[in-house]
């Protein structure tokens, strides 16, 4: 029995040329605001890097003036410790600041969760500090993930900042890594705060490209373009993953992330 094959029909329709040019300018539009938002993140990174740079330059600098002048060898003991401390710090600070900077391939490969947050709240130790947040981490071993570090790294400080943002009187901040229980092909990522929260009303838009739950910039110039959370959903969607919000006024929000685990070369050929 011969089978016949529909061949489809080519439209002659000039408004689905249109549309198909509109659709195609739209992608490379939200390519364009993606690497414009990534340039923003790490410039606003650079900025709070350099207060904190500028503190570790005068700890050692005022620990190098002690050693010098006391004789002591406790007292200098001390000072070169403290130096030797803050100078590793820099170091790891700028070393993050400089993969951030060399890393911007758009492929995904295997990659650690855990390190991300961790160098991520190590640039933004300063900040948070500053507005008297604590961050308590629970951080649990997971499988590496297939992702974009870089642009991952975007969607964490986008949502700590807004964790900071929330809690203007201070206050405490919960992150979370642990595998997924009900998808164990996950791993899952938490930022919880307990600020001042999301009225119900206005949770199903707060993922909406120019919608913002802020009247506008706070005083260090980040936030209120409501560009940040739509930019954060499309990145984690692209990564074939999942992000949700919980909030209650009053109580604070919840975002959650979940990312599929890399799966190794011998996992993929059974």
């Amino acid at each position: 029995m011969l089978v016949k094959w529909k061949v489809p029909k080519m439209s002659n329709d000039p408004r689905d040329a249109e549309i198909a040019e509109l659709k195609e300018r739209i992608r490379r539009l939200e390519d364009m605001l993606t690497e414009s938002q990534s340039l923003i993140a790490v410039g606003e990174l650079a900025g709070t890097t350099a207060h904190e740079f500028n503190n570790i330059l005068t700890l050692t600098i005022n620990y190098a003036k002690m050693g010098l002048r006391r004789t002591d060898n406790e007292t200098r003991e001390k000072a070169f410790n403290k130096i030797l401390d803050a100078s590793n710090k820099a170091a790891k600070i700028i070393g993050v600041v400089l993969g951030l900077a060399r890393n911007r391939k758009p492929g995904k490969e295997r990659t650690d969760l855990c390190k991300l947050l961790e160098d991520v709240l190590l640039l933004l130790e300063r900040e948070l500090a500053k507005y008297r947040i604590t961050v308590e981490r629970k951080l649990e071993d997971t499988q590496l993930v297939l992702a974009n570090g870089n642009q991952i790294q975007q969607v964490l400080v986008n949502l700590l900042i807004n964790a900071r943002q929330a809690s203007p009187k201070g206050g405490r901040l919960v992150v979370r890594l642990r595998p997924c229980k009900d998808s164990p092909h996950y791993a899952e990522v938490v930022i919880r705060d307990y600020g001042v929260g999301i009225p119900k009303e206005k949770l199903p838009k707060i993922f909406d490209s120019f919608y913002s739950t802020k009247q506008g910039p706070d005083e260090t110039g980040k936030g209120g373009s409501g560009l940040g959370l739509a930019l954060c959903k499309r990145i984690i969607e692209e990564h074939s993953g999942k992000i949700k919000v919980e909030s209650a006024v009053g109580k604070g929000t919840a975002f959650t992330i979940r990312l599929p685990i890399a799966q190794t070369e011998k996992e993929k050929e059974q």
